[in-house]
């Protein structure tokens, strides 16, 4: 198996995923260690978003299988309940509620913490203040009271991003989380996914196009080829 040095958090262990009779990805051995920032790179359509889909267990693997361990070393497989409240997934179409506040859509990533009783008369004042904090560093802290049907798409997809960070996931699983940002905040909210793994050992994964914010932020790269489902490569980012 191919990876980085450092205890393993995910084991990817011949994995293929076939979308009809095409082969996006076959016999992908790969070892992420804990803590590490993976960039996802490869073209349109070459299968990214179904490997992140895979990762998050919203997509069993044709073949082969994935092994996330947790903290203290067991094995679960994506699809357990326990690792899907471990996963904080920043999907492109962000899947807020149009008629929620950025606020309270932000704290929706806290819900796999309480008690369907408890959020039913609101969310603890400690939830709401990190909430407020991290709409902040992301730019949205006078947009907090607005629905998020009334913001723009960047805003939207910050307060996706947001509502991962506050869920504070052992894996990030992030596709394309910076598409519709500008240079400064494209650099903030990668700047923060990156302070999330060297800080507190969370694994990111990320769809990522550009190469000069792929060689800025991530310690591994892995890339699909169009032409070859077989042929995946694995990079170190020397620095």
């Amino acid at each position: 198996m191919v990876g980085l040095r450092g205890e393993p958090h995910l084991e990817l262990r011949g994995l293929g995923l076939r979308r009809g009779e095409r082969w996006l990805v076959r016999g992908l051995d790969l070892v992420i260690p804990r803590g590490a920032f993976v960039a996802v790179v490869g073209p349109s359509g070459v299968g990214k978003s179904s490997f992140l889909a895979a990762l998050a267990g919203l997509l069993a693997p044709t073949e082969g299988e994935i092994v996330c361990r947790c903290p203290h070393g067991h094995a679960h497989h994506p699809a357990e309940p326990e690792l899907q409240c471990r996963t904080g997934i920043i999907f492109q179409q962000n899947l807020l509620t149009p008629n929620a506040s950025v606020l309270t859509n932000t704290l929706a990533g806290r819900l796999g913490r309480h008690s369907a009783w408890r959020t039913l008369f609101g969310f603890p004042r400690s939830d709401r203040e990190a909430a407020y904090r991290i709409l902040c560093d992301l730019g949205l802290g006078a947009h907090v009271h607005r629905w998020s049907c009334q913001t723009s798409g960047g805003e939207q997809q910050r307060t996706a991003i947001a509502r991962a960070l506050l869920q504070e996931p052992d894996l990030y699983l992030a596709d394309e989380p910076v598409s519709a940002l500008d240079a400064y905040l494209t650099g903030r909210v990668l700047g923060l996914l990156r302070q999330e793994a060297r800080e507190h050992a969370r694994t990111v994964l990320c769809v990522l196009h550009n190469p000069e914010l792929v060689d800025r932020f991530a310690d591994l790269v892995l890339s699909f080829d169009p032409g070859d489902a077989a042929n995946w490569k694995v990079r170190e980012v020397r620095r």
